[in-house]
């Protein structure tokens, strides 16, 4: 292990191993440094397919799709530290990253460059207000998958699903498959949270009930989860009266949100953005301090992996070129603004000293559209329209910005006009 390389990555998951490669250069150093045992991060439990469509062309379970990355890691000889976890970031004229592991204790290394593709962790149980006891039998459906899919434990018989986020909606087909009883999912907005084809083959095909605009009035047991308590909720979220459902269980699974890991932004002091609750990145995916990118579900959560890829190829894309240009190129960021329609968008800001190429901006919408029509300006020209159809907010949507759409460094806004 050397003291010091051209670019760091903090993650090897799917994300990290697609920075890694296309940030590789005979002429670089470049680590990849993994808390893990192993390589993969999530996909390693994801054993399910429908991964690699888009990136290889090929449907693939989730450690199949992590192997054909750590294949191309392997034969490009990229230097990587397992069972290792970062302490802290700071940054002088380089960053200086301090880590440990049980091989060397703790140390220190230094890089010119740092990518951050540390994942994202479930809302558990204190994320939301669930009224009752502390039994056992409840627990995320993340933990659940890795039970089953990794150490081999079927985690409960009679199984109820709180929250439609595509995780709970796999892991109902997954224990279904398993032998257990999955009694019905419910979701407290009124349209599921997860992707129309899990709806389809992880509900639909196995008869399990979505309960839509309905969340958990109470969890019944002392020691024991026995009963789980529904009940619909009205557009205010309020509960309807005489509308409860009693389910009798012993499991109840949480599925309710996922959230950037970035604890390790903490000692940067970079800028962030309450709406991803991660890092607020430019069109280079660059955070606010250089030389520092972020990517993957670190720095929003994605529908699919393959779009992780895509994105961490970018990161690794740009960071290589930060490393081998080297210029200190002031910044000359401006924000793109939405309206209401839209939940969020990445990236953040653009840079105009950094407009070279074309550049895709995700964004989630607030709710569901049969038709969607964009619209995107500079001051009060309109520079870009564009119409998507069946828009839901389960499901994140592109639009693509060219350097001869801008027409001047105004801020862009992107408008939703209503059909």
């Amino acid at each position: 292990m050397k003291q010091s390389y051209d670019i760091t990555i903090i993650g090897a998951g799917a994300a990290g191993l697609s920075a890694a490669l296309e940030a590789y250069d005979d002429t670089l150093d470049i680590l990849i440094i993994e808390r893990e045992k192993n390589f993969g991060g999530i996909l390693n439990q994801c054993i399910h397919n429908g991964f690699g469509l888009h990136v290889f062309k090929e449907e693939l379970t989730g450690p199949e799709y992590a192997q054909k990355l750590i294949d191309l890691v392997m034969e490009k000889q990229i230097d990587y530290l397992l069972d290792t976890t970062v302490l802290n970031i700071s940054k002088d004229e380089v960053f200086s990253i301090k880590a440990t592991n049980i091989t060397s204790g703790e140390f220190i290394i230094e890089s010119k460059s740092v990518i951050l593709t540390t994942g994202c962790y479930e809302r558990a149980r204190g994320h939301v207000d669930i009224p009752g006891d502390r039994p056992k039998g409840i627990m995320t459906a993340g933990s659940a998958q890795r039970y089953l899919n990794i150490d081999g434990y079927l985690v409960g018989k009679k199984v109820f699903i709180l929250g439609s986020g595509d995780i709970g909606l796999i892991m109902a087909r997954r224990m279904t498959l398993e032998g257990a009883t999955v009694l019905g999912v419910a979701e407290l907005m009124p349209y599921s949270n997860g992707l129309t084809r899990n709806i389809v083959q992880c509900l639909n095909d196995f008869d399990i009930p979505l309960y839509l605009s309905h969340t958990i009035k109470e969890v019944v047991g002392k020691e024991k989860l026995e009963k789980v308590i529904i009940q619909q909720v009205d557009e205010n979220r309020q509960f309807i009266e005489n509308t409860e459902k009693t389910f009798e269980v012993d499991t109840l699974l949480l599925s309710i949100g996922l959230i950037p890991d970035v604890k390790l932004f903490e000692s940067l002091s970079i800028d962030t953005d309450p709406l991803t609750k991660s890092a607020l990145v430019n069109q280079k995916l660059e955070t606010s301090v250089k030389g520092l990118y972020a990517c993957g579900n670190a720095l929003h959560v994605h529908d699919l992996v393959d779009d992780v890829t895509i994105e961490s190829r970018k990161a690794g894309k740009y960071a290589k070129a930060y490393v081998i240009n080297q210029k200190d190129i002031d910044k000359k960021q401006v924000p793109i603004r939405f309206d209401h329609h839209i939940r969020y968008v990445v990236p953040q800001v653009v840079d105009y000293h950094l407009i070279d190429e074309p550049f895709d901006v995700l964004f989630r919408a607030t709710q569901k559209h049969d038709v969607l029509k964009l619209v995107i300006k500079q001051g009060d020209q309109v520079i870009r329209k564009k119409t998507l159809k069946y828009v839901v907010p389960a499901e994140m949507q592109k639009v693509q910005i060219k350097p001869e759409d801008l027409i001047n460094d105004l801020p862009i806004e992107i408008m939703v006009e209503e059909v």
